[in-house]
């Protein structure tokens, strides 16, 4: 893992983040709990903390409240119980300190890279003074030269690198990134691993990644969240003491793959022996 102390020209930017006891449940689709019966529980008891400038992934499967955490963290949903935490600041509402990107990019399609990238300054009213930056992080995504270009004439890997761009552009003290990669075909997806962690170098940004890919955790992350299925419980926290740029075919690699993969139940009886 880079650290600041061995690379001290890095921009820290990230914040620490602390999940302390927190708990979602929704309500049925229309409403009438009387009638459906109980709420559906997708959080129970969640406590988490995450070091300013770590990278760490939540995994686990389908509905086991991933995203869920995400948005009370983003501040789009209020939790059932507990509380939540940037530094010393409790999360009450949306705020640009906290950038979000979906796996769809979101790009409004009538505007171009340079202004799809501005829009989060726009929406805040800092584009005036911060436009200076606009070309500083079109030239830190790769996309300099597309700055004329609309989102049509993109591929999904540059895509996703203008979202990137527009939530890094208000110096979020938190990324969170949910299943941005999901998309992509596999190749392109490897490329776009290389480029986040890249930006995660240079911005020392704090990231939280919520991915169905195991081999993409191990390849990212500083630890990995374990989620049971439905209500979303930490059923393990997995530190990836892997050296940097990892080796997808080492045996420490798939080695912890192999347990992870055990630990979800989705080993064969090979791995398993």
């Amino acid at each position: 893992m880079v650290t600041l102390a061995a690379a001290p020209d890095l921009i820290a930017e990230g914040s620490s983040l602390r999940v302390r006891e927190v708990s979602k449940s929704f309500a049925p689709a229309d409403g009438n709990v009387a009638e459906r019966g109980e709420e559906t529980r997708a959080l129970e008891r969640v406590t988490l903390s995450v070091a300013a400038g770590e990278l760490v992934s939540l995994v686990g499967p389908s509905g086991c409240g991933k995203s869920t955490l995400l948005r009370l963290i983003a501040g789009l949903d209020a939790p059932g119980a507990g509380e939540l935490w940037v530094g010393p600041e409790p999360i009450t509402a949306p705020s640009a300190e906290r950038g979000l990107v979906f796996q769809d990019p979101n790009l409004f399609p009538w505007l171009t890279v340079r202004r799809n990238i501005e829009a989060g300054l726009v929406a805040r009213g800092v584009l005036r003074e911060k436009r200076n930056e606009v070309d500083e992080f079109m030239r830190l995504v790769g996309l300099e030269k597309f700055a004329g270009a609309f989102p049509h004439h993109l591929s999904g890997g540059m895509a996703q690198r203008v979202a990137l761009a527009r939530a890094l552009i208000n110096h979020p003290k938190v990324l969170l990134l949910d299943e941005p990669l999901g998309a992509l075909d596999a190749f392109t997806r490897m490329k776009m691993q290389d480029e986040v962690l890249r930006l995660w170098r240079a911005r020392r940004t704090t990231m939280l990644l919520v991915t169905h890919d195991i081999d993409e955790a191990i390849y990212m992350s500083d630890r990995i969240v374990i989620l049971t299925p439905s209500p979303g419980r930490i059923e393990r926290i997995i530190a990836v003491d892997l050296e940097r740029p990892r080796q997808r075919s080492s045996p420490e690699f798939l080695r912890l793959r192999g347990d992870i993969l055990e630990l979800l139940h989705f080993a064969g009886s090979t791995a398993a022996a």
